[in-house]
């Protein structure tokens, strides 16, 4: 047998296949396209289903890959075991109607046995026990009946409750005798001595039902050989985490940690998550996946911090994924050369998100150590889901990271009473939501509507003079007229009205003729693609087969125009500066201002923006025209147009064109000429949700406007500061340099006031038991200083415990701080702070030494040092 890497494998099995007639594709996306029913690609068949259906043509019948894939199932079980991971690289050889067992067959016994050059007596192969026909052909290909096994639905039959099903092989390689022993076919899987290396899955018949099968035209051939399984094999090693590519990775960790892999069982858990995990994570973001908190988003922040809460396992206490994320790059961009180019987006997005995690976990740890602690202490079993709760909801801790750590310390947590908290969190999110709705959400979906239709000729025409009154809606009900003073929704037959949808506001305008005249306030669109228009009678009557003017607000419409080919210069000028993971998330385009969400990993920086405005700019300056045109879904992808939310298109979309610099799908309406939009000016740029950003900008007259108010507010700053523009920097500075000067001056005395209310307290300590204590409520501005008022006084105290609360703005902060001595002997901080806290209406936690809380009414403190001393003399006591 040949002994190959990982790339020499691919390469053979790619090639192979190529020499037999199949296209080779790249690996598709890790995220699905077009298929809701997937979160991530998980085998290698999957990209292909519709092939497979029929729904789509293949680009050949004959086609190869090598599909990377993620598969989360069993992430609890990646570490603790050699065999699972969460990445894996998934070779393939499909026939779509063409070859069928005959070839599939030969072409695996030959590849394996000649190309790879396995000793055929090693190979052990199992068939559908019915597959009289694959049966044979493996005995005409070489393989002795005797390794030859006949097995049941169960484990040779692939199938769904309906649709394509049937038969498979696959194909096992016996390890030898170090393995175990090999009585039979079981008892080599049984003891993997025999592993399986390649399935071959006959796709024959079409299931109807439980027992109907009808025996497909166009059989297909779907197979998987796994990739580092066969590394496996052909390096002779263990498991996959012995491949040599991946011992790479290995080899970098124990250089982190200073930890030799195989020499500790817990260390090599640890090492093994990582290793896996980071192979995962770098091709989630080079395929344009950045951690958030829900959907694949969420996947990928799990397995970030999974791996950094095993790098703390190991010892590591620096950032250290960008270490291992670049031997990935340089290990794998053989094959998957989007990692190389992607290099520098996929290191910054995983080093931002450990960055962001690091507080977290350190003091969300320090938490849930000392709660493990507590619970040790108290012989208990089980943490309360109110404390998991306050871990993830006060500090952020990941709800599964705390299960693992208390797995590991054989405790349990009330999931129950967690999920409970959740979901009241939820109820008062939903209660203190502020919800804008005009009525409209109920009156779209009015079943009245669903007999009307009209045309949106708005893309060529402001003003239609001649349109008719199909229906008029008032209060949910159709009416045959309005008059003077009515509100309601009119249809027409053909309007230049713009109904909102895709983040553009709908037009406003008038609706009138020698009988009436209408302001129409607003314009949507139903589901089916109805446009109405809201509309307040100023004078007359209007009714039901009315001819009327129905003109649009000409100028806020241009304004609108102007903000809506803006996004789509904005759009193509993030992923030009920030990277190819930048994609649309959200947007608003109203004739005042432009709205643009955008998933991005971290705040933009101010040269960052600058590129961004400076880009579009020169795009408008450079007075590009914009072209629409009406072609097919599908041609649409051929011209490389960008698709935003692409379930809500149907089969013809509009493609909005502008020169060579940018081509979406957009229904919105467009300026003809990029110059038309004037000027842009970002006014905003802030983040609302994890992974995604946002940009407020604003293009022609109201960046004029917005620009003069800056000069006017510098005109202001200036008199001010009494001096002229040009100086009022230097002014600026001036001014804060002095007050930074005094406020040290401030901070010096306070320190001075708080030294000597501190000597005072000298006297107040007291002794229960042998433990010395102080407790008093004292003057701070901030937690700060509240933390240096306590430590001073454990100095002064030597021995005991030291509890100091303020009046923080309005609201109770409170400190518990211990000598070790204390610690060690009587008693924690953390302990004191669930008896004593309750009394001032506070929340907390920390580390046995040192607790805080805070949150409580400020009121509770004028009885707190009585009542705090009561509790201290229960405990102690």
């Amino acid at each position: 047998m040949k002994h190959l890497s990982m790339n020499e494998i691919r390469d053979e099995y790619l090639n192979f296949f190529k020499n037999q007639g199949h296209l080779a594709e790249k690996s598709f996306s890790l995220i699905p396209k077009d298929d809701k029913s997937l979160l991530l690609i998980g085998a290698g068949m999957a990209p292909l289903k519709k092939f497979f259906t029929g729904e789509l043509s293949a680009p050949s019948k004959r086609m190869t890959t090598c599909q990377k894939c993620i598969r989360t199932g069993d992430i609890d079980n990646v570490g603790k075991t050699d065999r699972h991971g969460t990445f894996f690289e998934m070779l393939g050889n499909f026939s779509f109607g063409d070859y069928f067992k005959k070839e599939a067959i030969h072409w695996a016994w030959t590849l394996l046995t000649e190309k790879f050059e396995i000793e055929p007596e090693k190979l052990w192969i199992t068939v559908f026990k019915d597959d009289d026909e694959a049966f044979d052909l493996w005995v005409k290909e070489g393989q002795d009946p005797k390794r030859l096994v006949r097995l049941g639905k169960e484990d040779n039959f692939w199938e769904l409750e309906t649709g394509p099903s049937g038969p498979c092989t696959e194909i096992f390689y016996d390890r030898g005798e170090g393995y175990g022993t090999l009585k039979d076919f079981n008892d080599g899987v049984e003891n993997e001595r025999l592993i399986e290396v390649w399935n071959l899955v006959f796709t024959q018949f079409d299931r109807k039902s439980k027992d109907e099968y009808e025996p497909l035209s166009h059989p297909n051939i779907d197979t998987g050989m796994g990739l580092e399984r066969m590394a496996c094999v052909m390096q002779g090693v263990h498991s996959i985490f012995d491949i040599k590519e991946i011992r790479s990775i290995i080899e970098e960790i124990e250089k982190l940690s200073n930890k030799k892999y195989k020499e500790n069982e817990k260390d090599d858990i640890s090492i093994r998550i990582i290793a896996d995990h980071v192979r995962s994570m770098t091709f989630m973001v080079s395929d344009g996946i950045i951690p958030s908190n829900e959907s694949r988003g969420y996947v990928l922040r799990k397995i970030i911090r999974r791996a950094i809460r095993h790098g703390k396992l190991l010892g590591i206490d620096r950032p250290f994924l960008a270490d291992l994320v670049e031997k990935v790059i340089d290990g794998w961009s053989y094959h998957y050369t989007e990692l190389a180019q992607n290099r520098e987006t996929i290191i910054k997005i995983i080093s931002a998100e450990e960055a962001k995690f690091e507080e977290t976990i350190n003091q969300g740890m320090n938490i849930l150590n000392s709660y493990i602690d507590e619970l040790k202490k108290e012989g208990k079993k089980s943490l309360s889901g109110e404390k998991a709760f306050i871990l993830y909801d006060t500090y952020g801790f990941p709800f599964d990271i705390t299960k693992e750590i208390l797995e590991e310390n054989n405790i349990s947590v009330d999931e129950d009473e967690f999920n409970k908290n959740m979901q009241e969190q939820k109820l008062r999110a939903k209660e203190n939501a502020h919800v804008e709705d005009s009525g409209w959400n109920s009156d779209l979906n009015l079943d009245i509507y669903e007999n009307y239709k009209n045309e949106f000729i708005g893309y060529e025409h402001n003003v239609n003079e001649d349109a008719k009154v199909n229906a008029i809606v008032v209060d949910k009900n159709l009416v045959d007229s309005i008059k003077e003073g009515d509100k309601a929704i009119v249809i027409l037959d053909k309007t230049p009205f713009y109904g909102q949808s895709g983040g553009q506001v709908g037009d406003v305008g008038t609706l009138k003729n020698d009988s009436a005249t209408l302001r129409a306030i607003d314009t949507k669109k139903t589901k089916t693609g109805l446009v109405l228009h809201e509309v307040e009678v100023e004078s007359g009557e209007l009714k039901t087969g009315d001819k009327l003017d129905a003109e649009i607000d000409y100028k806020l419409r241009q304004d609108t125009r102007k903000n809506h080919t803006a996004t789509h210069l904005l759009h193509k000028a993030l992923k030009m500066v920030l990277g190819t993971h930048v994609n649309q998330a959200g947007s608003l385009v109203s004739p005042t201002r432009l709205r643009f969400d955008f998933t991005h990993f971290q705040a933009m920086t101010a040269d960052e923006i600058k590129q961004v405005e400076n880009i579009v700019n020169e795009s408008i300056f450079d007075a590009i025209d914009v072209n629409t045109s009406v072609v097919s879904l599908e041609e649409s992808k051929k011209m490389g147009a960008t698709g935003l939310f692409e379930d809500k298109y149907g089969d013809l979309v509009r493609v909005v064109k502008v020169g060579d610099f940018s081509m979406e799908l957009c229904g919105g309406t467009h300026v003809k000429n990029t110059s038309e939009v004037g000027l842009f000016k970002i006014v905003q740029e802030t983040g609302i949700a994890a992974g995604v950003r946002r940009i407020e900008a604003l293009t022609g007259r109201n960046t004029y406007k917005y620009l003069n108010d800056n000069e006017a507010e510098l005109d202001k700053l200036s008199e001010t500061f009494k001096t002229n523009k040009e100086d009022l920097i230097n002014k600026a500075e001036q001014t804060i340099s002095d007050l930074k000067d005094r406020e040290k001056e401030i901070k010096d005395l306070k320190n001075k006031i708080q030294n000597a209310e501190l000597k005072n307290l000298d006297s107040e300590v007291k002794n229960i038991n042998g433990v010395n204590y102080i407790i008093s409520v004292i003057e701070a501005d901030n937690m700060n200083e509240l933390r240096q008022a306590g430590d001073k006084l454990k100095d002064k105290v030597k021995s005991g415990i030291v509890m100091v609360a303020a009046d923080i703005g309005g609201k109770t902060s409170f400190i518990i701080t211990l000598t070790k001595d204390v610690v060690s002997k009587v008693v924690t901080a953390n302990i004191l702070m669930k008896n004593i806290a309750p009394l001032l209406d506070a929340k907390g936690g920390g580390r046995d030494d040192m607790a805080q809380a805070g949150g409580g009414n400020s009121d509770k403190l004028k009885d707190f040092e009585i009542k705090a001393e009561e509790k201290l003399k229960e405990i102690l006591g």
